[in-house]
């Protein structure tokens, strides 16, 4: 008989695309999920920017400096890594918050900065990390904040956006 549980892999792609989702319902586009590289792996790569500050031209090559740096009226392009936690109710790690060490920050910079390299026409663009805690409940529960998502899975489960945290580490 097959378990009817997620695995621990399937569980935080559930948590990512709920993450996904939301992020799309307040304006955001997703430029990538699961991105990997040597470091480690990027969950979700979004933008509040206007498309043509971000595409690349249909011939492949990579925007110009000077293209991104046009329009001087609007705000500059915003490119946010989004590190997404999944976690089952009555965690030991305050629903995966505990899990983003120092150790951990300093993967997701330097993936970020590896994902920047291979990706020029993003120079420009202010980069911030951003950190969502989801919980999976058996029974429906609010989450921390208003506007946050819930969303049921499976048979009477439920994954909760318990909290976004916007700019939650820099290495400055």
């Amino acid at each position: 008989m097959a378990s009817s549980q997620p695995t621990k892999a399937e569980l935080g792609t559930l948590g990512e695309t709920l993450v996904a989702d939301w992020l799309q319902a307040q304006g955001w586009q997703i430029l990538e999920r699961q991105w990997h590289c040597r470091w480690g792996e990027l969950d979700l790569i979004g933008t509040k920017a206007p498309l043509e500050k971000l595409q690349t031209p249909a011939t492949g090559a990579t925007w110009p400096k000077a293209a991104i740096r046009q329009a001087p009226r609007s705000p500059s392009p915003l490119l946010t890594f989004v590190e997404v936690k999944t976690r089952s109710q009555g965690n030991w790690d305050a629903n995966g918050l505990m899990a983003i060490t120092a150790q951990k920050q300093a993967k997701l910079w330097q993936s970020a900065r590896l994902y920047l390299a291979q990706h020029p026409h993003l120079a420009e663009a202010i980069c911030r990390f951003d950190v969502a805690l989801v919980v999976r409940c058996s029974s429906k529960v609010r989450a921390s904040r208003p506007g946050l998502m819930v969303k049921p899975y499976g048979n009477r489960q439920f994954l909760v956006l318990q909290d976004y945290i916007e700019n939650a580490f820099d290495l400055s």
